[in-house]
């Protein structure tokens, strides 16, 4: 992967990204992802966003490398501290990284996303804690996708300002991944209830307390909501 060819996910993080956006990518990495989007013409200017010194400097070293750094300013922040008033943010990306720690670093800089119109997020794992962060903070689904690569399955969630309401299946699953029900999207949550399948019978093995009772029929519950909405 370089700045001219992305991986199929951070590819499709770009596909999202509007027209002549100024994006800020946090957690940037080598600034792979904005270079690929100045470069392609999709970004006008980018902010890139790194709070660990040997990524920083590697994502300095790949846009001078560009010789892009009249159009990408890289910045050593936490989070959405990398994020300036008057750079004019439009968009936000954000990727490679857990549900928790997204919605950790939109909440700790909330007046960074003061002109952002749009907020493109993949987390590896709990995209369910983004949808339920959404709900609360004004922002709603405009579209998500399900892929894999290299054997892992990775989740990107497209929001725009808005209200939304989801149902509890809708909020673990997503909306639009319930409704496309891809065969990724059918494997992964198959995979998922195989597994709390496994706990439940560990479960049922274990001493009867009234916390392991509560976990089984907890399981129970999810594994419902799952099988209904593959089904």
């Amino acid at each position: 992967m370089n700045a001219q060819k992305l991986s199929k996910r951070l590819e499709m993080v770009a596909s999202f990204v509007p027209t002549g956006a100024v994006v800020a990518d946090i957690g940037s990495d080598h600034a792979y992802l904005p270079c690929y989007l100045v470069h392609k013409g999709i970004a006008s200017r980018a902010v890139a966003g790194e709070v660990v010194k040997g990524p920083y400097e590697s994502a300095v070293k790949q846009v001078r490398t560009e010789g892009l750094t009249d159009k990408i300013t890289v910045r050593m922040a936490d989070g959405l501290a990398a994020v300036e008033e008057e750079d004019g943010i439009t968009a936000v990306t954000i990727a490679g990284m857990g549900g928790p720690l997204i919605v950790s670093i939109l909440e700790k800089h909330p007046q960074a996303l003061k002109s952002v119109t749009r907020l493109i997020l993949q987390p590896n794992i709990h995209a369910k804690v983004i949808r339920e962060w959404a709900i609360g903070q004004g922002w709603a689904i405009q579209d998500e996708i399900i892929l894999e690569e290299d054997g892992k399955v990775y989740e990107i969630l497209v929001l725009q300002r808005g209200e939304m309401q989801l149902t509890e299946a809708q909020i673990l699953l997503g909306p639009n991944l319930m409704t496309a029900k891809s065969p990724i999207f059918i494997n992964k949550w198959s995979r998922e209830i195989a597994n709390w399948q496994r706990v439940q019978r560990a479960i049922s093995e274990a001493e009867q307390t009234p916390e392991n009772q509560e976990k089984h029929q907890q399981l129970d519950h999810l594994i419902n909501i799952v099988q209904e909405a593959i089904a």
